[in-house]
C-alpha cells in the first residue's frame, strides 16, 4: 500500500513534466539552445525534490523502526512487553492533541526515569543522559533541511535569485552610485567662504564652456571685456581671487546690470568657471577693454588705489 502511494506521487510529477513540455510554446532554431536550459532547471528541480521526499520518508522510517525497537527492548527488560502489541501504543483515554504528541513527538523520559537513559561514560564527573531530543528542536531541523532544498534550487538551480559573484556585482554598482552622490553632495557644498582654485584639466574646460555659455556676450570669448569689464589684466572693480570672483558669480552685481547666478549654476559650475577665469590673466588677447577698477594681488593688498569709472557689469 505504501509503495503504491510512492509511486503515485512520481507518477504526478512525471505528468507534471509531461503537461509543462506540452504547454510551452514549440521551439524553433532560434530558441531551442534558450529553451533547453529552462527544461533542464524544471526536470533538475523535480528531480531534486523526489529525491528529498523519498530521503525524509526514509529517514523517518528509520527513526520509527529504531524507536520502536528500543521502546520493545526497554518493554521485554521490565517485563511489560505483550507479544503482538505496540509498545508506543497510545492510550485510548487521551484527547486527540495528547495523542498526537504521544505518537509522532515522543514524550522525552522524566527525570525520575533518567537512571534508565544515564550513559556510562562520564567526563569528569559529569554523566550524559541519552535523552530525545525536544520536538521543537527536531521541527526546527526538518525546516532547515527543506530550506535549504528551496535554497539550492532557487539560487543554484532555477536561476532566479542571483549568485554571490551577481550580488557582489549590484553592491558594487549600489556603492560606486553612493560614492558619485557623496561627492556630488561634497562639491555643491562650496560656498564664497571655502571655495579653493581648480587645476585640473577637465574640471577647467568645463569652466572654460561655461563661460563661453554664460559670460562670454559681456565679457568676450577670450575675456577681452565688451559690455562687462576685462577679465585678463591687474584690476578689478570687486576684488580678484577665486573667492571674490566666485562671491561675484554666485551674488551678481544688480545695481550694473549683472545677474545673480546662482540659481542657475551649481556651486561646483560656479567654481569651475571662476578657477577658469583666473587663468584667463594675462593672457593679452585681442581688443581688450581699458582697465577698470584697482589693482588687486592675490596676498590681498591693493598696490594701486586709483579708480576708474564703473561699467554696467562687475568684475
Amino acid at each position: 500500500m505504501k509503495s503504491k502511494k510512492y509511486l503515485t506521487l512520481l507518477l504526478a510529477l512525471l505528468t507534471a513534466v509531461e503537461g509543462f513540455s506540452q504547454a510551452a510554446p514549440a521551439a524553433t532554431p532560434e530558441t531551442s539552445t534558450q529553451q533547453l536550459p529552462n527544461i533542464m532547471t524544471w526536470v533538475l528541480g523535480i528531480a531534486c525534490g523526489v529525491l528529498f521526499i523519498v530521503a525524509m520518508i526514509y529517514i523517518i522510517k528509520v527513526n520509527q523502526f529504531l524507536y520502536r525497537r528500543v521502546v520493545n527492548l526497554e518493554a521485554e527488560k521490565s517485563g511489560a512487553f505483550v507479544p503482538g502489541t505496540s509498545a508506543s501504543a497510545v492510550p485510548a483515554g487521551d484527547d486527540f492533541w495528547t495523542r498526537l504528541r504521544k505518537k509522532y513527538w515522543k514524550d522525552a523520559v522524566p527525570i525520575e526515569r533518567e537512571g534508565d537513559i544515564l550513559l556510562t561514560h562520564p567526563h569528569d564527573g559529569i554523566f550524559e543522559l541519552d535523552n530525545r531530543l525536544p520536538p521543537w528542536w527536531l521541527n526546527m531541523f526538518y525546516l532547515t533541511i527543506i530550506w535549504a532544498v528551496g535554497y539550492m534550487y532557487y539560487y543554484h538551480f532555477g536561476g532566479n535569485g542571483p549568485s554571490q559573484k551577481e550580488e557582489y556585482q549590484q553592491e558594487v554598482e549600489v556603492a560606486k552610485k553612493q560614492v558619485a552622490m557623496a561627492l556630488a553632495g561634497k562639491a555643491n557644498a562650496v560656498d564664497e567662504s571655502n571655495v579653493t582654485a581648480i587645476t585640473d584639466a577637465a574640471a577647467l574646460s568645463e569652466g572654460e564652456l561655461i563661460f563661453k555659455n554664460t559670460c562670454a556676450a559681456c565679457h568676450g570669448q577670450a575675456g577681452e571685456g565688451g559690455v562687462g569689464p576685462n577679465m585678463t589684466d591687474d584690476y578689478w572693480l570687486h576684488g580678484g581671487g577665486i573667492k571674490n570672483i566666485f562671491k561675484t558669480i554666485k551674488y551678481g552685481v544688480p545695481e550694473k546690470g549683472m545677474i545673480s547666478w546662482q540659481s542657475q549654476l551649481k556651486p561646483s559650475d560656479m567654481q569651475k568657471v571662476s578657477s577658469y577665469i583666473l587663468t584667463l590673466h594675462g593672457t593679452n588677447p585681442a581688443n581688450p577693454k581699458e582697465p577698470q577698477g584697482e589693482i588687486w594681488k592675490e596676498e590681498g593688498a591693493a598696490t594701486d588705489t586709483t579708480a576708474v569709472s564703473a561699467t554696467p557689469a562687475g568684475k
